[in-house]
């Protein structure tokens, strides 16, 4: 698509939004923005001190993966201090929440998988393999039944449908 604005801040590895502000991990802090000026507000610590894989807003705070930690925080918007810290068993290449759902991507060796884990354990509930070589960098929703998964050395963004939920 076309690029309709820029914002002239550091962006590395993930961006939230919480329906006022964004977020942006930038090496080891995570910047609050005004979309509308592109001026940073505040800025928090990343947990990772840099080492961090993703951003997700949910009940009123971050989420932030940690790629070799293999971690997934949640923390303070305001202050930066860890709530909870769930673990994985892979790498985590990606955060996102869906319909109340806390979803990761992962990507070691030439396995990746999107997976639906509980926020309160890291039990993870739900897998989506890749196909082989289809490697997940970043992972977003669009709130209804899609996934979008950056392809890291590929320069692709896919598509990926979740699993419908049957009925009650």
């Amino acid at each position: 698509g076309k690029t309709l604005r820029s914002l002239a801040v550091a962006a590395h590895a993930g961006t939230a939004f919480d329906g006022q502000h964004l977020y942006q991990l930038a090496e080891d802090r995570i910047q609050k923005i005004d979309p509308k000026t592109g001026r940073v507000v505040a800025t928090i610590p990343a947990p990772g001190g840099g080492g961090d894989s993703g951003l997700a807003w949910a009940e009123g705070t971050l989420w932030v993966g940690q790629y070799r930690d293999r971690k997934i925080h949640q923390i303070d918007p305001q202050t930066g201090k860890i709530l909870r810290t769930i673990e994985s068993n892979r790498f985590v290449t990606g955060v996102t929440w869906l319909d109340g759902e806390l979803w990761h991507a992962t990507w070691e060796g030439d396995e990746s998988e999107l997976r639906r884990v509980d926020p309160r354990t890291g039990e993870v509930l739900e897998q989506l393999e890749m196909p082989p070589g289809v490697y997940v960098s970043g992972l977003e929703s669009n709130g209804g039944d899609q996934f979008f998964c950056g392809g890291a050395r590929s320069g692709k963004v896919r598509a990926v449908r979740r699993p419908r939920r049957g009925s009650a």
